[in-house]
């Protein structure tokens, strides 16, 4: 068993995930993504989809990125 490095659960169906080279332990998706998933710059929330990046900057949604003058960024359909 390992530990989740989240929520501290010490659970036989735990798994890794390596990003960046860096190996993290978790009990549920649900801990993957409060760790490791990026938040929008202007709204704040976990983003789980595509997202936008510009600038270097992550938004949830092409209105987000426009709040934040990202005026180029367009979503898709």
């Amino acid at each position: 068993m390992a530990k989740c490095e989240v929520c501290g659960n010490d659970y036989y169906l735990s798994f890794e995930v390596v990003t960046a080279g860096v190996t993290h332990v978790f009990d549920s998706f649900e801990c993957a993504i409060h760790k490791l998933a990026p938040v929008c710059n202007n709204c704040g929330c976990k983003i789980l989809g595509h997202g936008i990046e510009a600038n270097g900057t992550f938004y949830c949604c092409a209105h987000c990125a426009h709040k934040e003058g990202a005026a180029e960024i367009v979503d898709h359909a």
